[in-house]
């Protein structure tokens, strides 16, 4: 697979496994960066009694993760024959989410080629 056509281009189109296996990637980089702020005791950024807030290792962690978020994303929606533009369902609270999720993560992709590319299956 390669990682850097996946998190770094918005060209092209991927299937759903590699999607899915782009989302763990993107996840389990998430995960760690909070155990390290656990473990460090980082600052945490809007901290107060009743929220923990968020560390200063996990938000620079997610602030670099936004573009490689939308690359796997855009190519997901390419596959699916709609402009990566469709990235911003996801501004609807709940049923753009849900969208979003059973267009790019469920639904097959366009069979053959489309105007974003070959079939990634084919």
């Amino acid at each position: 697979m390669d990682w850097r056509y996946l998190f770094t281009s918005l060209e092209g189109r991927i299937n759903r496994q590699r999607f899915w296996i782009g989302v763990l990637v993107l996840v389990v980089i998430s995960v760690i960066a909070s155990i390290l702020d656990g473990i460090l005791g980082t600052p945490r950024l809007g901290a107060s009694e009743m929220s923990p807030g968020t560390g200063l290792i996990s938000l620079i962690v997610s602030l670099i993760l936004i573009w490689p978020s939308i690359c796997l994303t855009g190519k997901r929606w390419h596959d699916r024959n709609k402009s990566a533009w469709w990235i911003l369902i996801n501004i609807i609270p709940v049923i753009g989410w849900i969208w979003a999720l059973v267009e790019t993560g469920f639904l097959r992709g366009t069979a053959g080629a489309n105007r974003y590319g070959a079939d990634p299956l084919g």
